[in-house]
């Protein structure tokens, strides 16, 4: 039987991973998530993801082994997950009333070879007010999510629309993740 790794202890990845009924387990990965500015945001995505699956691939061998990353973009300026309130709210003001881009990478790691691709999803938010970033910062939500919002949580509210794949924003562009485990090997369980 093959086993299905992810590399990954997001609970939203995990959750997005149990939608799709698939059984897999959980090995997180310590890889550096350092990159070159020089790369484009799509390239960053995909060496990060590919470096994290690597990590745990050494350790399952045998393994499909799913690693993935997400930044978000905002006039060609990568923004991470931020650290502490006032670095939230200033990515927050620089999205307010703008369109930013969201890259999701993923590595499949088989037994035999690797692949990777990315997914990028632009997405608009509303001109928020300071007291709607305020209100949206006390919750908790920003700290451990790219571009400082969680779009799937209370920052919902914050988003105007979304022009590409919804998922690819939650960090797992799930459907073109079935179709590539399919072709590197990877036989569905239904």
């Amino acid at each position: 039987m093959q086993r299905l790794i992810l590399a990954s202890s997001s609970p939203r990845r995990k959750e997005l991973l149990e939608n799709l009924r698939l059984k897999f387990e959980i090995s997180s990965s310590d890889a550096d998530e350092s990159f070159s500015e020089e790369l484009s945001p799509a390239e960053a995505v995909m060496e990060l993801a590919s470096r994290k699956s690597a990590v745990v691939a050494a350790n399952y061998p045998d393994c499909f082994v799913i690693g993935s990353d997400t930044v978000v973009v905002h006039e060609a300026e990568i923004l991470g997950k931020p650290v502490g309130e006032q670095e939230a709210f200033q990515m927050l003001r620089k999205l307010s009333g703008n369109t930013h881009s969201v890259y999701t990478g993923v590595s499949i790691i088989s037994p035999e070879k690797e692949m990777r691709f990315y997914e990028k999803t632009d997405v608009t938010f509303w001109d928020l007010s300071d007291e709607e970033i305020d209100t949206y910062i006390k919750s908790g939500e920003p700290f451990d999510k790219a571009g400082g919002y969680g779009i799937q949580g209370f920052g919902s509210m914050l988003v105007k629309e979304i022009n590409g794949d919804y998922y690819t924003v939650m960090g797992l562009p799930v459907s073109r993740l079935i179709r590539e485990l399919q072709k590197i090997g990877y036989i569905l369980p239904y």
